[in-house]
């Protein structure tokens, strides 16, 4: 199954709820990822651009991005993105695909 990795950021409102009643997010996230028969890998929280990442594994594109859509649907969060993340196998074939490819750059003749 693919893997996706999900950065993350909660609206002040959502933090005001956090701080006000604690809970770990994880037992949600794992629930919302098995709904679509998907696997939910880690969780963490983080400083910087983004409150938190996660790491799911789901059954395909349109599973993982319902579960975005619920989540983000929800109105906690300001900010949702995910990643598709390949495996090495997976871009060893890409690259080998690559070549087969005549990419010509913008102003050059074919």
């Amino acid at each position: 199954m693919p893997l996706y990795l999900t950065r993350f950021s909660y609206t002040p409102a959502a933090w005001a709820k956090l701080i006000k009643n604690p809970e770990d997010r994880r037992a949600a996230a794992k629930q919302y990822i098995e709904a679509v028969g998907g696997k939910l890998h880690g969780f963490w929280y983080a400083f910087g651009d983004h409150d938190g990442f996660t790491l799911w594994e789901a059954p395909d594109n349109v599973s993982m991005a319902a579960t975005a859509i619920a989540i983000g649907a929800g109105g906690a969060l300001s900010s949702l993105h995910t990643t598709v993340l390949l495996t090495v196998e997976e871009s060893l074939v890409a690259m080998k695909k690559a070549s087969s490819i005549a990419y010509r750059p913008p102003g050059e003749k074919a």
